[in-house]
């Protein structure tokens, strides 16, 4: 569980996009930190994308890993050129059959 997260949060750093989906499942679920839900791996394969296109050095960066049950608790910060993507984070990842079904993050500060 805790693998197929890490592996997720590289191929983010990495702009990875072919990796990314094939790490989500079909009903893959992100809730970003003001709670807005996208759901849909295709629909996210395209939000990925745009967001790479956008942001092409953010960087998720962990300082801490954990689980409980299915869900992988990961503590750190993003790096970004746009300021108001850097900060303080938990990303919270559920894991079903080996893929992500739901990466949320929550902000950890005012930004």
């Amino acid at each position: 569980m805790m693998s197929t997260a890490l592996r997720f949060n590289e191929r983010i750093n990495q702009r990875d996009l072919e990796g990314l989906a094939e790490l989500m499942t079909d009903d893959h679920t992100f809730i970003d930190n003001s709670g807005e839900v996208t759901r849909g791996k295709l629909v996210m394969k395209e939000g990925w994308r745009n967001f790479f296109k956008k942001y092409p050095d953010y960087q998720n960066i962990f300082t801490c890993v954990t689980t409980q049950d299915n869900v992988v608790v990961m503590v750190g910060h993003s790096t970004c050129s746009y300021k108001p993507l850097e900060g303080p984070n938990i990303w919270t990842a559920k894991i079903r059959g080996g893929r992500v079904s739901e990466w949320r993050v929550y902000w950890l500060n005012q930004r």
